[in-house]
């Protein structure tokens, strides 16, 4: 395994390969687990080459202390990472990757400014730019992105047609713990009494899916159904949704959205950790 710390060190080493090798890329901020792990297990037997990347990203936090408070824990992730068999890792600096004068970002879009986007202003902004710049140094042949963070997945996957870009972005499912929880780098800045707290999320959202599989087909009811789990919960719901997956905007009953499966999402905070997740409900 190949450890690039600076973009002329991963493009000599992307220049070994001919345009008919498949290279996968899984972008990270590192803090690995197990759903981690799922990206690179499904990324090993489809590229010839799989290359990840280690950034904690600043652009992408609102709040310098939230950024200070995001594990670090490099030692691990490298093992990690051996283990999975990655060729390459890149590991920039903030130096590298915003050299001095860097002035441009991307332009996230209306989807943006709602549920996450209003959660953490200027977070899609931040996610994007780093992205495009990832795909633009590593040029993969495919990238990997977990539906747990559904709304990046969908503003990762627009841009990537918006600007044409030559990559394919594949959702992979999310893992969750056997109580229900999604696997999260944050789960580990939750106490044991506030990781148990946590499990509303799912509640919550699992609620939804028994509804709307007993047939509920109206979105703010639905909705209404995932607030009343935080009625008496220390956790601080950020928003409760129930959104049309070929927009990313608010469901709608009207005729405009058929065929268009829903999505429920949700997020909370818990202890100052910024918790989401998300479940398909189904098509209409």
């Amino acid at each position: 395994m190949e450890l690039l710390n600076n973009n002329a060190e991963l493009q000599a080493w992307r220049r070994q390969f001919s345009p008919e090798e498949t290279v996968g890329l899984i972008p990270t901020m590192g803090a690995l687990h197990k759903a981690h792990a799922t990206l690179f297990d499904t990324a090993r037997p489809e590229c010839d080459q799989v290359v990840a990347s280690v950034f904690i990203n600043p652009l992408q936090f609102e709040r310098t202390d939230d950024l200070k408070a995001y594990p670090r824990t490099m030692e691990q992730d490298l093992a990690m990472l051996e283990n999975l068999k990655v060729d390459a890792v890149y590991l920039p600096t903030p130096d590298d990757m915003y050299p001095s004068g860097f002035a441009t970002s991307v332009d996230p879009g209306d989807s943006a400014v709602q549920f996450e986007g209003a959660a953490r202003p200027g977070h899609f902004a931040g996610v994007l730019t780093v992205v495009l710049k990832l795909f633009q140094r590593c040029r993969p042949t495919t990238a990997y992105f977990g539906q747990k963070d559904a709304q990046q997945l969908f503003l990762v996957q627009r841009m990537t047609r918006d600007l044409d870009l030559p990559l394919t972005v594949q959702a992979c499912p999310t893992l969750r713990e056997d109580d229900g929880l999604a696997f999260s780098s944050r789960n580990a800045r939750l106490s044991k009494v506030a990781r148990q707290q946590a499990l509303v999320l799912h509640q919550a959202l699992t609620a939804a899916v028994a509804e709307f599989q007993a047939g509920d087909r109206d979105p703010r009811k639905l909705e209404a159904t995932m607030r009343t789990f935080f009625e008496d919960s220390p956790a601080v719901l950020a928003y409760a949704d129930v959104i049309d997956e070929v927009t990313f905007q608010s469901a709608q009953t009207s005729s405009t959205s058929r065929g268009h499966a829903w999505r429920a999402l949700i997020a909370a905070r818990l202890e100052g950790v910024h918790l989401l997740d998300n479940l398909l409900l189904g098509n209409p």
